[in-house]
């Protein structure tokens, strides 16, 4: 559904589960800083609302989104991680780089879900402006890191 018809930081309360005892990795792209900065205190900010420990959220930076697939497999390889939330913003530009971009990162991301086992989530904006990713990062359609955060707690009630 496109977040001009829905907040992206209004969700249903429906299978949200204790998350008290869960441990969450947050891989974040250094690309597009204000972005995914905004995005990743978002989704800090819903695990936290909702019972996470702060010592329990571990942050990993990468160089940009092509790299959150990698990111994303070192940290559910690790047994004591949960779940992965991929935070990054690939914003349309005047080449073909884009396409190529957000298809690896889609496919990487679903691979290395299915090869662990585990809640790996797609928490990447893929706007065609610098203004529509900001108003996806905390502006006038919510917040995609409070999506990806409670995504991420619905994932492990299944």
């Amino acid at each position: 559904m496109a977040s001009s018809l829905k907040n992206l930081s209004e969700y249903s309360s429906k299978n949200i589960i204790d998350i008290s005892d869960k441990n969450f990795a947050i891989v974040v792209s250094e690309w597009n800083e204000e972005v995914t900065e905004a995005l990743c205190e978002g989704a800090i900010e819903t695990l936290k609302q909702h019972g996470a420990a702060t010592d329990n959220i571990y942050r990993v930076d990468v160089p940009g989104s092509y790299e959150l697939s990698l990111g994303a497999q070192k940290m559910a390889e690790q047994s004591e991680i949960d779940a992965v939330i991929c935070i990054g913003c690939v914003i349309q530009g005047e080449t073909k780089h884009f396409d190529f971009i957000c298809s690896a990162v889609a496919h990487g991301l679903t691979d290395v879900g299915l090869k662990y086992g585990k809640p790996v989530i797609f928490g990447v904006l893929t706007p065609n402006t610098q203004q529509q990713a900001l108003d996806r990062a905390g502006g006038k359609h919510g917040n995609k890191g409070d999506e990806a955060a409670i995504t991420a707690i619905k994932m492990l009630g299944i």
